[in-house]
């Protein structure tokens, strides 16, 4: 089976990339599934059902959160409803939505676990014993299970990874929104990679209008954030499963981006 990932899809650019570059990667991949993390595909924060409808649309069959989930409020009003979508599983009991969820396609199932990353972001439940719980419910359906991981610091992403090898079929870093060299299959059998990198505007720092971020990074005064426009690019990794094990054969980084 192949599993197309793409990483944190940011505002319109990164939304207009996966209608320009999908399709084409879909065919050439041979491509079963497609799985994105959206949580900054409304302007840069959250996530609407209007832009999760044009995402569906353009081909994408299961979206992932992180740490913008709430920060587009309409979001309460269908994520308990919307079984394509799935937010940080270690959120503590009471949020709304589900950390997990089952994709059922070609009659075979892939579990689909997202979880947050606690360095440098929210103090959620730890995501170690949190992905052991989840993991044990989802090998009831199948072997076929692949994690997002949400988070800031490299090390904890390695770590998680390591911790997981041979209990999951993938597990691929998101958050930081740079494509990252290690892409690789552990040894036990996982996939992995520290991040995805980002679908968006190409001539951009983490997707933001870099004059805004410079100014910053000299002023120290605070600035409103605005979405980059120019040159779009998609980030993403293809996933060889077999779909029998569970089991990853490989894992290969896709960068695709415009001219202007």
């Amino acid at each position: 089976m192949q599993v197309l990932f793409i990483g944190d899809i940011m505002g319109k650019p990164g939304r207009e990339a996966v209608k320009r570059f999908l399709k084409p990667i879909q065919v050439e991949y041979k491509v079963d599934v497609t799985i994105a993390n959206a949580e900054n595909a409304a302007a840069g924060k959250g996530l609407t059902k209007e832009i999760a409808e044009e995402l569906y649309d353009n081909g994408i069959q299961f979206l992932t959160l992180g740490n913008h989930v709430w920060d587009q409020r309409e979001i309460m009003n269908f994520i308990d409803r919307e079984p394509r979508l799935i937010r940080p599983a270690n959120y503590p009991v009471g949020a709304p939505g589900q950390g997990y969820g089952i994709l059922r396609t070609m009659g075979i199932k892939i579990g689909i676990l997202n979880l947050s990353g606690r360095i440098f972001l929210p103090p959620l439940d730890d995501p170690f014993s949190g992905a052991i719980r989840c993991i044990n419910l989802i090998k009831q359906e199948t072997p076929l299970i692949i994690v997002d991981f949400h988070a800031e610091a490299t090390s904890e992403k390695v770590a998680l990874g390591w911790f997981l090898d041979g209990l999951v079929s993938a597990l691929v870093g998101t958050h930081t929104h740079i494509q990252t060299a290690d892409a690789r299959l552990l040894n036990k059998g996982t996939a992995y990679i520290t991040d995805v990198g980002m679908t968006g505007p190409r001539d951009s720092v983490l997707g933001i209008k870099k004059e805004i971020i410079i100014n910053r990074f000299l002023t120290q005064l605070p600035a409103k954030f605005e979405v980059a426009s120019g040159p779009i690019q998609i980030n993403a990794v293809i996933l060889d499963i077999d779909e029998k094990t569970g089991k990853a054969r490989q894992i290969e980084t896709i960068q695709k981006f415009s001219e202007a």
